[in-house]
């Protein structure tokens, strides 16, 4: 299925309003949110994007078949995927083009053997994300900001994750490390921002959101919310009307940051779901990651800021690979991506040129490379 041949909605279904178990990273503890067995049993009905996560592809043979890819893709990937399984949504497979081993879109999610050996340097934790734990679930790295491990669930495993060996369940991505986390930045007024990440916490359902959003904007010092989410491209039926009109109840606008790596990404549902999100007075920001394989050239990204302007979201950031094992096979060298990202200063306007970044751990904010 070609980007082209994706199923188009209007935007009134992908508000629908009509949950699985949500899917957890490995190591993480259980996810914040109810199960749909208890929606089930208080008569509740699952909404569009709870079916859609529980039908996630999840076998290499199935994602194979579907794809109509040779069997020993498949083969190779189930021998990748003991550690990290393989999970992709159904509306981004529809994206992936069909009989293409090396589709940009497949490429982010598909298990390869290469993940199976890592060289020196690539560890389990590059931010060392561990350390910089002011209490369960909330990692403070920089001055007047928090991030809150709203959830270890993800929609899609992303290969190249940089969280995909965190251990979640023991450092409270949970309701109680939630609790802990929200006590901590009461008390320091130092936290004006609080970043919801996770995971991605659009897994919370609007309920369990509605909640930690009022929990959140009821402490004083705290100015502004920002929510990390790759659901706007992955799973575009989750921005529910709700969760537009809780997004909209904010005291002051939320800064919504999407993560989309390639224009095939965002079709007429991810737009849709984009421009649903825009009404709530949202600040729409991406944040992608440059992948060898994926958008490493000038003409992918080209097409990526064009498309996010398009759909009205501002190209933010541009992360080189952080070095989590596994993952080295997506790296980048840094003379080729400042030469990228030069190349796209001389055909964008600055505005539409996102910031050439990598994370160091220690450093005061995130390194400016280009």
């Amino acid at each position: 299925m070609t980007p082209e041949s994706a199923p188009e909605s209007a935007p009134e279904s992908t508000l629908d309003s009509t949950p699985p178990e949500p899917v957890l990273a490995p190591g993480a503890g259980p996810a914040a949110g109810p199960s749909a067995e208890g929606r089930r049993e208080r008569g509740l009905p699952r909404e569009r994007w709870q079916v859609e996560l529980a039908e996630a592809v999840r076998d290499p043979g199935e994602l194979c078949r579907l794809l109509g890819l040779d069997a020993s893709v498949a083969a190779e990937a189930r021998r990748a995927a003991a550690g990290f399984p393989l999970l992709v949504p159904r509306p981004f497979l529809e994206r992936m083009a069909h009989g293409d081993p090396h589709d940009p879109l497949l490429r982010q999610v598909l298990p390869l053997g290469a993940e199976l050996s890592s060289p020196p340097g690539w560890v389990a934790d590059p931010l060392e994300e561990a350390a910089a734990l002011a209490a369960p679930g909330l990692v403070k790295k920089y001055d007047g900001r928090a991030l809150l491990l709203a959830t270890g669930a993800c929609a899609v495993h992303c290969r190249y994750c940089f969280r995909r060996e965190f251990p979640y369940a023991d450092h409270g991505a949970s309701s109680a490390g939630t609790a802990a986390a929200l006590a901590a930045i009461a008390a320091d007024p130092s936290i004006r921002e609080v970043i919801l990440s996770g995971g991605d916490p659009l897994l919370l359902d609007d309920d369990r959101l509605a909640d930690l959003l009022g929990r959140i904007v009821a402490i004083p010092t705290v100015s502004r919310i920002r929510i990390h989410t790759r659901l706007p491209v992955v799973l575009p039926s989750r921005v529910t009307r709700r969760l537009v009109d809780l997004l909209a109840d904010l005291p002051t606008p939320a800064v919504v940051v999407i993560h989309a790596n390639h224009p095939a990404e965002l079709g007429p549902d991810q737009e849709a779901a984009v421009r649903a999100l825009a009404s709530s007075r949202a600040i729409l920001l991406n944040q992608a990651v440059l992948l060898t394989g994926v958008n490493d050239s000038l003409p992918v990204l080209l097409g990526l800021s064009e498309r996010l302007l398009a759909v009205g979201v501002l190209p933010y950031y541009l992360h080189l690979p952080d070095r989590v094992v596994g993952t080295a096979h997506f790296d980048v060298p840094e003379a080729k991506a400042v030469a990228l990202v030069d190349s796209l200063r001389q055909k964008l306007s600055g505005y539409a040129v996102p910031r050439l970044v990598r994370e160091v751990p220690g450093e005061a904010s995130k390194v400016s490379i280009a």
